[in-house]
């Protein structure tokens, strides 16, 4: 099928800490294509970029399609004005600082739009997703960290930095030490890397006999993820399902601090740890229960409705119009 007669489709791309992955969508918003790889993170931003460029390629190479955009969920403090990495973890080699707009502009020949990709969770959520339709909303991502953003007023406030709504950078969750080089930020409790650390502690501490020999799993001396931590909270072990408990009491907790600070109440709940929703839900919503807002209005927690196709499909929408 010749050029011309191709249909437009705009790229949405998520590059998050373990996955990186792009949808197509047409002018109708339907996703017409996908593909994953996984990120590159510990290797450095251009094998980031080559990463994000092959998943699109993947997709256009075998279908009828003519790409006219693309639009980027990245990890990290983006400036949405030249599309650079502002920040990043440290789960991230060389990204800070990274002009990725530039580099995706020159790769794929067509305009590139780089946003966080939390923000970029929370527009497609608003317009396809669990908050449809509501002008005001938190979004929280539990992933390899922990992000966030706000929509107010039916506009999405990023701030005069960049980093308005960075919910996982919080203090006030305890004193043990986050990717950012700071302690006690929600990010601490909540993400999927701090609930598998939290685990093997937990878990060790048990397993500990009285003749001070150890006879469990220790941290740092077992990879560990917290989809497993998941399925062994699901079979039963106590130490697992306490793990996610404090994640979502945590996370409800910071919910009602949005809530009382801004009197936004509608939240919605993405990333990997919230497949792990029937486990968070019950802990969250109690938590919101014993110390809801000044307001006193109820604070409705949702979570995803894309699942992980939300960041790619927020930033397709963005970067089409």
């Amino acid at each position: 099928m010749g050029g011309a007669r191709r249909r437009p489709v705009v790229a949405g791309i998520d590059i998050g800490g373990t996955t990186t992955s792009a949808v197509l969508m047409d002018g109708e918003g339907a996703v017409v294509g996908h593909a994953s790889a996984p990120t590159p993170a510990r290797t450095g931003g251009a094998a980031m970029l080559d990463t994000a460029v092959d998943v699109v390629t993947r997709t256009l190479d075998a279908s009828a399609y003519r790409l006219t955009a693309v639009g980027v969920g990245a990890a990290g403090v983006v400036d949405r004005r030249s599309g650079i990495i502002v920040a990043a973890s440290d789960s991230f080699r060389d990204w800070a600082g990274f002009p990725l707009a530039e580099e995706l502009r020159l790769a794929l020949g067509v305009p590139a739009v780089v946003e966080n990709d939390v923000n970029a969770f929370v527009e497609g959520e608003r317009r396809f997703g669990a908050v449809r339709g509501f002008d005001d909303v938190l979004a929280v991502t539990l992933g390899t960290g922990v992000g966030g953003a706000l929509v107010l007023g039916g506009e999405l406030y990023t701030g005069p930095n960049g980093a308005a709504g960075e919910i996982g950078h919080v203090a006030g969750f305890g004193d043990r030490p986050c990717s950012c080089g700071r302690t006690g930020h929600l990010e601490t409790l909540a993400s999927g890397r701090s609930i598998a650390r939290r685990y093997l502690e937990l878990s060790a501490g048990r397993a500990h006999t009285n003749d001070g020999r150890s006879r469990g799993r220790t941290p740092g001396t077992v990879s560990l993820t917290a989809a497993e931590v998941a399925s062994l909270a699901r079979s039963g072990d106590p130490d697992a399902v306490a793990v996610f408990d404090e994640a979502g009491r945590a996370v409800g907790r910071a919910a009602v601090m949005v809530a009382t600070l801004i009197d936004v109440v509608h939240v919605v709940i993405g990333g990997g740890v919230a497949c792990a929703w029937d486990l968070l839900e019950l802990a969250l919503k109690a938590e919101i229960s014993s110390e809801p807002p000044v307001s006193d209005q109820p604070v409705v927690v949702t979570p995803s409705a894309l699942g992980p196709r939300a960041v790619a499909v927020g930033a397709a929408a963005m970067a089409g119009g």
